[in-house]
């Protein structure tokens, strides 16, 4: 592609007060509206003084920033150029919604968790954002993550596990093998936490968050989790709410003692990193091996807690790079073992290892977050903080809505964040009114065309009429 002008012939001025950046506001923010949002926020919030006036209307305007890609406070000034003013109403100053913020306590932050989880129980019955097939299991996965920071103002920031300085931010999803991940429930942490602390209630929410939206209401959901979780508060609790576990175990001693008694013909071939299939016979020529042997989680609790499932190992061939071409006397292997409670008829050892390593879907959450909303935390206020990442869950909660609705079965449907924003959100229009009916003029042929034009349509339908 070439410019077709001189440089002298073109020029740019900043005039037009009928232009709009981010035409696909409307629609998301219908969409935002129809799911009691601003209701929600508005009746449950009771940030105090003038600070916390109008709730509603600020959470609805923060949501809308992170949607057209704010990551800090500052950025909220996206919703303040143009015919902005003629589409929305108050659209807040960046400095009210900052001090708005930092007003915010621990108990406004689990205020603010209960309208996310309402808003995403009422996004659910809006679209099918997890769709099950028969025999499926809802796979729920918890991990958390660091979210870098930087200088000395912010309010719990400290090197954690990572060697960073940051926060510590706990996210529970659910997924299924047809829908890409929604966020159930979230929680930020001091940097230096350690990560199961607060696990237990986190996955108890977001299981609850889950049943309330009907969409596992035949099947027990899996919850996933790395070692890191691997303890009597989190397995005990997802169980107490109806879930089987799938929880990657440390190695300590009652471990390698089960795995030694694991007979050599127990071992199967697994499709794992660089495996081939063998053209002659068909079978499966891999370096990786599962097997399996009874076991019961968390022996150290009294007989009452203690949990019996299945011990479900990998192992892979141990090898000295600096000896690879000497062939050791002996085989020597490298084991990664995690425990679950799904039955053998429903998963074999096979299946229960591959659905298990799916558990790394979670971190592509992680990356979508932290590549929009959460690049950087953008207040020294922790609760504030606290705050911003339960809007950064609304707004991820939003987008993916906002994507099934437009291409259900297209790509759009298990798009990232930045891709609906870059085609259904970030969609320059012109404004006209006529007959007090206002007008959006969008690009000809915008490539989209088709799914933003779904999503405004779906949006803007009338509701529906009460049966009387």
């Amino acid at each position: 592609m070439q410019f077709k002008h001189a440089p002298a012939a073109v020029s740019a001025v900043f005039d037009d007060p009928n232009l709009v950046s981010a035409a696909g506001l409307v629609p998301m923010l219908r969409l935002a509206r129809s799911s009691a949002l601003d209701e929600l926020a508005q009746s449950r919030l009771s940030v105090p003084t003038d600070k916390g006036a109008n709730a509603g209307g600020k959470v609805m305007a923060l949501v809308a920033g992170m949607l057209a890609g704010a990551d800090s406070i500052d950025d909220m000034n996206l919703l303040r150029h143009g015919g902005m003013g003629r589409l929305f109403d108050r659209t807040y100053a960046p400095s009210t919604l900052g001090s708005f913020l930092r007003e915010f306590r621990f108990g406004h932050v689990r205020q603010l968790d209960a309208v996310a989880s309402r808003t995403l129980v009422n996004l659910a019955s809006a679209a099918p954002l997890l769709q099950i097939r028969d025999g499926e299991r809802v796979m729920v996965d918890v991990d958390d993550t660091i979210i870098e920071v930087h200088g000395y103002q912010k309010q719990g920031a400290s090197f954690g596990y990572s060697g960073v300085r940051g926060l510590n931010a706990l996210v529970a999803t659910a997924s299924t093998s047809a829908s890409a991940p929604v966020i159930l429930g979230q929680r930020l942490r001091q940097g230096k936490t350690g990560s199961p602390k607060g696990a237990a209630r986190i996955v108890g929410d977001a299981l609850a968050t889950l049943r309330r939206t009907g969409v596992a209401a035949g099947a027990r959901p899996l919850l996933r989790a790395d070692s890191a979780f691997y303890g009597h508060a989190t397995i005990g609790t997802a169980i107490k709410a109806g879930a089987d576990v799938s929880v990657t175990v440390r190695m300590d001693p009652a471990v390698k003692a089960a795995i030694a008694t694991i007979p050599d013909d127990a071992w199967e071939m697994i499709e794992y990193t660089d495996s081939i299939r063998d053209e002659a016979t068909g079978q499966l020529i891999s370096k990786a091996e599962v097997a399996e042997i009874d076991f019961t989680a968390c022996r150290s609790r009294k007989k009452a807690e203690r949990v019996a499932g299945r011990l479900v190992v990998r192992r892979i061939p141990d090898l000295n790079p600096a000896q690879a071409e000497q062939p050791t006397l002996f085989d020597t292997w490298r084991h990664h073992a995690f425990f679950t409670t799904t039955n053998t008829d429903d998963m074999d050892t096979v299946v229960a290892d591959k659905t298990h390593r799916a558990h790394a879907i979670i971190e592509q959450v992680h990356a979508d977050l932290k590549a929009g909303p959460l690049a950087h935390l953008p207040c020294g206020v922790f609760t504030a903080n606290s705050a911003w990442l339960v809007l950064a869950v609304i707004a991820f909660n939003l987008t993916r809505t906002a994507g099934i609705i437009a291409d259900r079965v297209g790509r759009l449907a298990r798009a990232t964040t930045a891709t609906i924003r870059r085609t259904l959100i970030h969609v320059l229009a012109r404004l006209a009114r006529s007959a007090r009916r206002i007008t959006l003029h969008l690009p000809e042929a915008w490539p989209w065309q088709n799914a933003f034009t779904q999503l405004f349509t779906i949006t803007h339908a009338p509701p529906p009429v009460a049966a009387v």
